[in-house]
């Protein structure tokens, strides 16, 4: 122990050893020592030498540092001093001050030992273990170290982490820490994280890092709030910043709502502490990531929409008509406004409604433009508002048409002023700054718009008194005129290329406006001076520009000056500048330094006032007319005409689809009216359906009532209520009878008419195959033809039995229910005696019975009826094949009468020689029958047969 005493302090004799080998001896106690305790007391050794020996303990303690971290996990002290003396080695913060050349070689020196340390990725694994450890002196310095590792060489660390199961989870658990030291040097490792990782920075927002921070922040006061809320709005711009998938996860949280009480001020807003100005810059930057112009164009409309509806919107406004605001917070919170507004039509018509607290109040937009053409207002902030006026007018022609009327004779108000006439005295002022931010604010009231430009050609100034008022459009080329004369004496070029953006972007896509031009005569020259002379540096922008200008004139020429048709402007180049010149005059513009600068975003930031010479929408027309400029000064007349020709065809076949259009849009007007009226009819419909139910309900229970007083009166009067409510259910039933009855006569009658179509038509036949049968002799079919239409017949006839039988009982029960209607009639009395009833009563049951039986017989009746007609039916099939079996025997018939015929004559003979065989015979003294005695047996056996179908 002697020797750490001498180490940390005390007095021992002899030659005092150096600090490396100092430091070697302790790495030989650290790795030696069995105890503990001694090597926690060398380890804490190396810790007080670190920063005065960094290089030395760094490299030859830093294995043994991490190998203690592996073995020694169960004691807290030495894992502590362990973790302390690897950030001091590793960690670049210098308390001490030092030139450029030693902190260089200190960053040099903690990137070489960060290398050392992550070489093996577990080492970093290692260390994310042991920041589970709720003690204090190991998480802590666990924490500085993790986050100095991050500092020296962030990508590679954020690596390692991102491959460690639950790495980037367990460094969350620091934000829960219920000490507040360790909470806030987790924010700081977790900034550090998060830089340029959308990887981790996805997996912090889901692992719920919004709602913890917004929480830190509303605990720490806001705004108010100390270096902790600044550290929480730090590590939100990393987690949202250009990470789509983490704003749309914010905004779906409804996150944005919980912004609005930071922006809350009030009244008194002097002496704001430098923490709150950096706090609220901070969140005016966070608003700003939401509604950024790079980013999607989808989630921008959704954010502002939010931000409007939160009421976000309007409490930024409230701070930029506020009084006493810090100049920077002023300015940021005007560049806020202006991209919560760009492009959203809601959030812009709501900008315009705005008025500063001022008497008589003023339009914000007013007050802006006021300190925007006011040259002793500061650089940024006249930016600042410049910015927010083209936002407003981005996308907005409802906007656009109300600056461009406050320039209008009929809409001048001369006792008040007015947007326009703020730009028109910018425009003139002799501060060229004014000039050109005048110029751009008012290019962007006529970016494609071309009714505004029409319009704005309207405009007349008045000089000076006794003289004619001149033009917008001609004085700004007076200018330009005036300005090329003062320029040899150091005129500003800022002005005149303020100006030439405005011409450029007014004529541009305006055949009126480009007439106008043309038809003052001292344009072209000037222009064509401009671009053939050669100046120096400084002008060589103006030069391009006027090239434009005078290229915007030919491509969008209709040719209705003489002296200035395309033709012409054409050979006027060629002859007095030429084509290869023209053209490399035009390239001046996107060649320029600064035209890249302003084409990368929106928002106009300049470091000096003299270096702000484009604008950004200016350089998407230079962009977009410079081809068409170069192609339409080399093109020939017979191109030009073909291009015209073709621009007519288009124009007609854009006007058939504009009335196309139209007409679809009054026929979707249409649709949409009939479609509410279809929705109006169903709703009526729907109402008429349940006020039915409700009705047949009504009725219903009316019916229920009526039947239960019925039932009431009845029981009230049973003598005479029994006996007419029994008559009239009995007459009710003897009507039904009637009519099913007279309904069964009618049947009864058809089917009998058809049965005597059917007999006649049988009795047809059977006299002819009767007649057949007798003429043949030999007919065998004939004979069962006979036999099946015997049967027929008889079966006919039974069913006709059956039939009038039928029809005797329906009569019977005819005669019957009138017997007992005429019965009951007497009996609706009221003076019938008990026993009177009871005879009517088994007179009424036994009429039911009858009823009954003769409802049973009817029905049988029908089914009958429904036998017998397919029996007719058959018949009728059997009929169809008797005829033709008719047709057949007919033929048959012929034949054999021919037959008959000559056995006739064959029997005439032989009866002539049968006569005189009986008359030899005679002679001879023989008996012989007579002929006469045979007639006589033949007549009387057929006198028989002839009683015997009488019979039948």
């Amino acid at each position: 122990m002697n020797f750490f005493r001498g180490v940390m302090g005390g007095q021992a004799a002899g030659p005092q050893p150096s600090g490396a080998e100092t430091i070697q001896k302790l790495c030989d106690r650290v790795a030696s020592s069995t105890l503990l305790e001694d090597r926690r007391d060398a380890v804490r050794a190396l810790k007080s030498l670190s920063k005065k020996y960094r290089m030395e303990v760094g490299t030859q303690a830093m294995d043994h540092l991490i190998n203690i971290l592996q073995t020694d996990r169960s004691d807290s002290e030495i894992l502590g001093y362990a973790l302390d003396t690897l950030y001091n080695i590793i960690c670049n913060d210098e308390e001490e001050e030092q030139d450029e050349n030693a902190q260089k070689q200190a960053d040099d020196l903690g990137v070489q030992f960060t290398d050392t340390f992550i070489q093996d990725p577990e080492h970093v694994t290692l260390l994310l273990t042991l920041l589970e450890e709720f003690d204090f002196h190991v998480r802590w310095p666990g924490v500085k170290l993790l986050t100095a590792l991050l500092k020296n060489q962030g990508v590679q660390v954020q690596g390692i982490i991102l491959v460690s199961p639950m790495g980037v989870s367990r460094l969350m658990d620091l934000l829960a820490d219920s000490r507040e030291v360790i909470r806030n040097d987790g924010l700081l490792l977790l900034q550090q994280l998060t830089k340029s990782n959308a990887a981790i920075q996805k997996i912090v927002a889901f692992e719920n890092a919004f709602e913890r921070l917004l929480d830190i922040i509303t605990e720490e006061g806001s705004s108010d709030g100390g270096i902790v809320v600044e550290d929480c709005l730090l590590l939100l711009l990393n987690l949202l910043k250009n990470n789509s998938s983490n704003q749309n996860f914010f905004k779906e949280g409804s996150y944005i709502q919980r912004m609005k009480p930071w922006f809350e001020v009030g009244d008194d807003n002097s002496g704001w502490s430098a923490q709150k100005v950096t706090n609220l810059h901070l969140m005016l930057q966070l608003v700003r990531v939401m509604v950024s112009p790079v980013n999607s164009p989808g989630a921008t409309a959704s954010c502002q929409k939010s931000m409007y509806q939160c009421g976000l919107l309007q409490q930024l406004c409230t701070i930029l008509m506020a009084t006493g605001v810090p100049a920077d917070i002023l300015t940021e919170t005007i560049n806020t406004v202006s991209e919560v507004i760009r492009g959203s039509q809601v959030n812009q018509d709501y900008f315009a409604s705005v008025n500063a607290p001022s008497n008589p109040p003023r339009p914000a937009i007013v007050v802006l433009l006021m300190s925007m053409v006011n040259e002793r207002q500061p650089f940024v902030l006249r930016c600042a508002v410049l910015y927010c006026f083209q936002c407003f007018l981005y996308k907005n022609q409802k906007g656009q048409g109300e600056i461009v009327a406050t320039l209008l004779p009929s809409t001048i108000d001369a006792n008040s002023i007015s947007a326009g006439q703020l730009l028109c005295g910018g425009l003139f002022s002799a501060d060229s700054l004014s000039n050109w931010c005048a110029a751009v604010a008012l290019a962007h009231a006529l970016q494609d718009n071309l009714t505004q430009k029409e319009q704005l050609l309207r405009v007349q100034l008045a000089t000076s008194l006794g003289k004619p008022p001149v033009s917008l459009l001609q004085q700004c080329t007076n200018i330009l005129s005036q300005g090329d004369k003062i320029v040899r004496r150091g005129s500003k070029v800022q002005t005149r290329v303020g100006l030439l953006m405005l011409l450029c972007t007014w004529i541009s896509n305006c055949p009126i406006a480009v007439t106008h031009f043309l038809h003052n005569q001292e344009n072209v020259p000037f222009l064509t001076a401009q671009i053939s002379e050669n100046l120096g540096e400084d002008e060589r922008l103006v030069q391009g520009l006027c090239a434009l200008l005078l290229g915007i004139c030919i491509y969008y020429n209709d040719n209705s000056l003489e002296n200035y048709t395309k033709e012409k402007l054409k050979q006027l180049i060629e002859k007095r500048i030429g084509k290869e010149n023209f053209v490399e005059k035009l390239g001046f513009i996107t060649k320029h330094e600064l035209y890249s600068r302003a084409a990368q975003k929106p928002q106009p930031v300049f470091p000096s006032p003299e270096q702000m010479l484009f604008d950004h929408e200016f350089t998407k027309l230079v962009k977009e007319l410079e081809g068409m400029i170069t192609k339409a000064v080399h093109k020939s007349s017979e191109e030009e005409k073909k291009e015209e020709e073709v621009k007519k065809t288009l124009e007609q076949h854009d006007n058939i689809v504009t009335q196309y259009k139209e007409l679809i849009r009054e026929q979707d007007a249409q649709i949409q009216e009939l479609k509410e009226q279809v929705s109006s009819m169903a709703s009526q419909t729907e109402q008429m359906q349940t006020t039915i139910t409700q009705q047949v309900s009504q009725i219903q229970q009316h019916k229920d009532q009526y039947n239960i007083l019925k039932l009431k009166l009845g029981k009230d009067n049973q003598s005479q209520g029994d006996g007419s409510q029994m008559n009239g259910l009995q007459t009710e039933e003897l009507t039904q009878l009637r009519e099913e009855m007279e309904e069964l006569r009618k049947q009864h009658t058809l089917l009998q008419s058809q049965l005597g179509d059917k007999d006649a038509l049988i009795n047809t036949l059977r006299s002819e195959m009767s007649q057949t049968a007798e003429g043949s002799a030999a007919g065998s079919d004939n004979t069962e033809l006979l036999k099946e239409l015997e049967a027929l017949r008889s079966q006919v006839q039974s069913q006709s039995a059956e039939i009038n039988q039928m029809k005797t009982e329906r009569q019977e029960l005819l005669r019957r229910a009138e017997a007992g209607s005429s019965d009951a009639a007497p009996s609706s009395d009221g003076s019938l005696d008990a026993a009177k009833m009871a005879e009517l009563e088994s007179r009424l049951a036994a009429l039911t019975t009858d009823t009954e039986r003769l409802k049973g017989e009817a029905k049988s009746s029908s089914e009958s009826r429904a036998e017998l007609e397919q029996q007719l039916a058959s018949v009728n099939s059997t009929v169809a094949i008797l005829q033709t079996e008719k047709a057949k025997l007919q033929t048959e018939v012929q034949e054999s009468k021919k037959e008959q015929d000559d056995l006739l004559m064959l029997l005439a003979d032989q009866d002539q020689k049968i006569h005189s065989l009986k008359q030899k015979l005679k002679e001879l003294g023989e008996t012989v029958d007579d002929e006469d005695d045979l007639d006589a047996r033949d007549q009387t056996d057929d006198d028989e047969e002839e009683e015997d179908d009488d019979e039948d």
